[in-house]
């Protein structure tokens, strides 16, 4: 393995169907005051919110509501959940619902105790600099897997004004939940698009880490583990969305593939999560959705440069046999394997269908960060290129 790293994550998991039991005595340890954030309200629907205000009265909290966190939580809900954080003097938040709720709840911790006069939005997600006052605790209850926010200190931002979409991965430990509750029974009553779209997203977090390197690397190892692993699981889930095997399976693979391990030695690629969020910032179509929709024009790009790493994902991952193929037909073999997995499961498989049109697409190019840790940095002309394809 290559490269020099340092893993520490502190999130303390509790996973499985006695989950909620712990929440109260987690609760505990933090302030009286509760800031508990959530999205649309479907945790009324189906309980999950009872149970949740059941804990936290046990606990002994004051409960302060900050509700209608969106899918891509921009902005200026953003400020209003620092407004709500700041007035009523809150000693903790707790984020029940997917990523959007938690990364929301970070970017409310790392700047409620910010001078007022300073952005948050340039501070953290243009400059992309480090909490410089006190970070407030976060906790979270899992209802929907995807992100990995539950287990990392990322935090995912979306500026309309500007058309930007933007994640910071905070460098402070602070930033990292200090608990989350993984119920897997909490996520039988999302619908099968967010599912789906939740898997794609698992199943991108890994390809970012793991198209990059030709060293022989764990960290791969890892990976092509997790993918199998999410491939068989999301077969059966999408059949039988009760399936509690299958669904804890997808939980867990969601949390390791974005809690940095599989990084680890890794110098990362993250292009795919840059022109999806770019789609995003446009159109405010689902995270996952958007990744699966530019996803293979990228890989189907950049496969060249990257033809062993490609031709290994093929026969590891897929099954694919190498047997008379050359190094770049295996590679392409995979690919398809990919597509054709992502259309059995029903990803998304054009921005078109996510609201996009041929006279955005200089938008989206503008709108899209280049990285550098891929096997090739794209030029404009390519990004242009891979939005008309995506098409």
């Amino acid at each position: 393995m290559l490269g020099n790293f340092t893993f520490h994550n502190p999130v303390k998991l509790i996973f499985g169907t006695d989950a909620m039991n712990m929440l109260t005595d987690e609760l505990r340890a933090y302030g009286p005051v509760v800031q508990l954030v959530y999205g649309g309200g479907s945790i009324k629907k189906n309980g999950i919110y009872d149970q949740v205000v059941k804990a936290l009265e046990a606990a002994g909290k004051t409960v302060v509501e900050d509700a209608g966190v969106m899918p891509n939580p921009t902005v200026e809900k953003l400020n209003e959940g620092i407004k709500i954080a700041r007035d009523n003097h809150v000693d903790f938040i707790l984020a029940v619902g997917g990523g959007s709720c938690i990364d929301y709840a970070k970017g409310v911790a790392v700047s409620v105790n910010l001078p007022e006069d300073v952005d948050p939005w340039q501070k953290y997600w243009v400059d992309f600099e480090e909490p410089t006052c006190d970070v407030v605790p976060v906790g979270s209850v899992l209802t929907m897997v995807g992100t990995g926010s539950e287990m990392n200190c990322g935090s995912v931002i979306t500026n309309h004004e500007t058309k930007m979409k933007v994640g910071h991965v905070f460098a402070n430990p602070d930033v990292f939940p200090k608990f989350a509750v993984l119920n897997p029974e909490f996520t039988y009553t999302l619908p099968a698009y967010q599912m789906v779209a939740g898997i794609f997203d698992i199943m991108n977090h890994i390809t970012e880490q793991y198209f990059s390197g030709t060293d022989d690397s764990t960290s791969d190892y890892l990976s092509e583990g997790l993918m199998r692993s999410l491939i068989h699981a999301s077969r059966v889930a999408v059949k039988n969305p009760h399936d509690y095997e299958a669904r804890s399976n997808i939980m867990w693979c969601a949390t390791w593939a974005l809690n940095t391990l599989v990084a680890c030695g890794k110098t990362t690629d993250w292009e795919v999560h840059m022109l999806g969020q770019a789609v995003g910032a446009h159109t405010d179509a689902t995270h996952g959705m958007t990744l699966a929709a530019v996803a293979l024009p990228y890989y189907r790009l950049i496969m060249p440069y990257g033809v062993a790493k490609f031709a290994r994902f093929a026969t590891n991952v897929w099954g694919v046999s190498p047997e008379g193929k050359s190094g770049e037909e295996l590679a392409a073999a995979g690919l398809d394997a990919m597509e054709a997995w992502m259309r059995e499961i029903g990803c998304v498989m054009s921005i078109s269908e996510l609201g996009a049109t041929e006279d955005m697409i200089e938008g989206l190019a503008d709108s899209t960060l280049v990285m550098q840790g891929g096997y090739h940095v794209l030029t404009r002309d390519e990004i242009v290129r891979i939005f008309r394809e995506s098409l």
